[in-house]
């Protein structure tokens, strides 16, 4: 997995489709016997950062009234730098790719402007009722191909 290295700004890049950034908070329960953030803290980050693209792109709610929700398949993560209880951290995520059925997202960790980890999740929009794979919504993946151009 390689994402290239991007320093926080105050503004989205623009070539990043969907892009959202978060300010992060080492709770005392997120640090591991090592003293250092525990792995799985990232996936809760990630999912807050999923969240806040999802609500920008298209709101939860939203969803559920079309019986749709995007759903997991895939997360990984690279670590490069240990995270400790008094970094400040931030977090940037942004749709890296997104296709008829599946999409991908990738994200960066920074404390300061060093990059600590990065991510990325890729999954597919499901049915409600059946629990089966469905198309990206048309909405999603008009939006995304303007990006592209």
């Amino acid at each position: 997995m390689t994402v290239p290295a991007h320093p926080p700004t105050a503004m989205p890049d623009p070539s990043r489709p969907f892009e959202v950034q978060l300010s992060l908070s080492v709770k005392t329960y997120d640090i591991d016997f090592a003293g250092i953030v525990s792995n799985i803290v990232y996936i809760r980050w990630l999912e807050d950062l999923r969240i806040k693209m999802i609500e920008q792109t298209w709101p939860i709610q939203t969803q559920l009234t079309a019986n749709i929700a995007p759903v997991l398949s895939e997360t990984n993560i690279r670590y490069q730098h240990p995270v400790t209880l008094h970094d400040e951290l931030y977090g940037r995520m942004w749709m890296s790719r997104l296709k008829q059925l599946k999409w991908m997202v990738s994200a960066e960790f920074y404390v300061a402007d060093r990059l600590v980890a990065i991510a990325t999740q890729s999954g597919c929009f499901i049915d409600l009722s059946h629990r089966k794979p469905i198309r990206v919504p048309a909405r999603i993946l008009s939006d995304y191909e303007t990006w592209e151009k």
